[in-house]
């Protein structure tokens, strides 16, 4: 063997040490400075009230602060490419939710591969749709809704926060299953649409809880079924839409912790490990649970397979409803 070529193997071997003694010391040592849990929305809506209730509870378990930063835009890519191109060091990572898993069929020229360029750190949460229609339609479950879109003269309008988003989405998987014409109207955001909802501009919706339930509850509007696989312990007299008809029928708002691929392992566990604990605090279990909110907190493995399912599911989803953004 040449000379040279020993040399190059002796510092090529002595490189991959360099770095594998480094992840190692980086991983004994995480955290020791502040972590960036990056939220890809304006500040006040779902994913920030989970994101800064989490992160709270994580910086009083691990000794440093975790700081929330909105980085809001283009349905959560601005925040995810963010994340995909920092450091993989743990110290920035993304609290996102459904746009991961649908934006990769809805936008042409993403900057980042949403499977390829993160790490999965942990599901954590979830809540359901809940499909809701204005007070004075003459339908009550799932069933009339259906009869009433197919004897109508035109095709009923449905109203969402915005094309691509899962309430839109929600509404085309629906659309593919039973058959039934709706017209889409999209709006900026889940606020100006429950209004024109409220006002019979759009008869039909998919809306989260948190925002839907307070006009359910002052009979504004009618709660008709529940986008959830099972019934909720705080919602029980809603039905799901599985189990009005169309079985396996699943729909949630979920959110989860991503890191930056390669982003070493030890960090990755040690991640996962301080956010379900952070869940299991009997004072974070009690708020979201009082929002309706479903506690997961599953390994990251189990996210991995979670993220790539429902990818596939929501591929086929827009392929048929022709749906884009960009």
């Amino acid at each position: 063997m040449k000379k040279h070529s020993i040399y190059k193997i002796f510092f090529s071997g002595l490189l991959s040490l360099v770095s594998l003694l480094s992840s190692i010391v980086a991983a004994q040592t995480f955290p020791n400075r502040a972590i960036t849990l990056v939220v890809p929305f304006a500040a006040g809506g779902g994913a920030d009230i989970v994101g800064r209730l989490l992160a709270q509870k994580v910086s009083e378990n691990i000794g440093q602060q975790m700081i929330v930063e909105n980085r809001a835009g283009a349905a959560g890519n601005i925040g995810a490419s963010y994340v995909a191109k920092s450091k993989p060091d743990g110290y920035t990572l993304l609290l996102t939710g459904p746009n991961h898993t649908t934006n990769v069929s809805l936008f042409r020229h993403l900057t980042y591969d949403p499977i390829e360029d993160f790490a999965p750190i942990a599901l954590l949460t979830g809540a359901p749709y809940l499909l809701v229609v204005n007070s004075s339609l003459p339908v009550k479950n799932l069933t009339e809704l259906i009869a009433f879109a197919r004897t109508a003269n035109k095709p009923i309008a449905y109203g969402s926060a915005g094309n691509g988003t899962a309430g839109h989405l929600a509404m085309e998987l629906l659309k593919n299953l039973t058959g039934i014409e709706m017209l889409h109207v999209p709006y900026k955001g889940s606020s100006p649409m429950l209004t024109d909802l409220i006002g019979g501009r759009v008869l039909v919706g998919f809306d989260n809880v948190l925002s839907a339930l307070p006009y359910i509850s002052a009979n504004q509007l009618r709660a008709i079924a529940s986008s959830a696989a099972l019934r909720t312990s705080n919602l029980p007299t809603i039905p799901t839409i599985a189990e009005s008809g169309l079985p396996g029928f699943e729909v949630m708002v979920w959110q989860g912790v991503l890191a930056p691929a390669e982003t070493p392992a030890d960090v990755i566990t040690l991640l996962n490990q301080q956010f379900i604990s952070a869940l299991k605090t009997p004072s974070v279990t009690e708020r979201l649970a009082a929002m309706n909110i479903e506690l997961f907190g599953n390994q990251p493995n189990e996210f991995a397979q979670f993220l790539k399912k429902d990818i596939a599911k929501w591929a086929e989803v827009v392929k048929k409803s022709g749906a884009q953004v960009d």
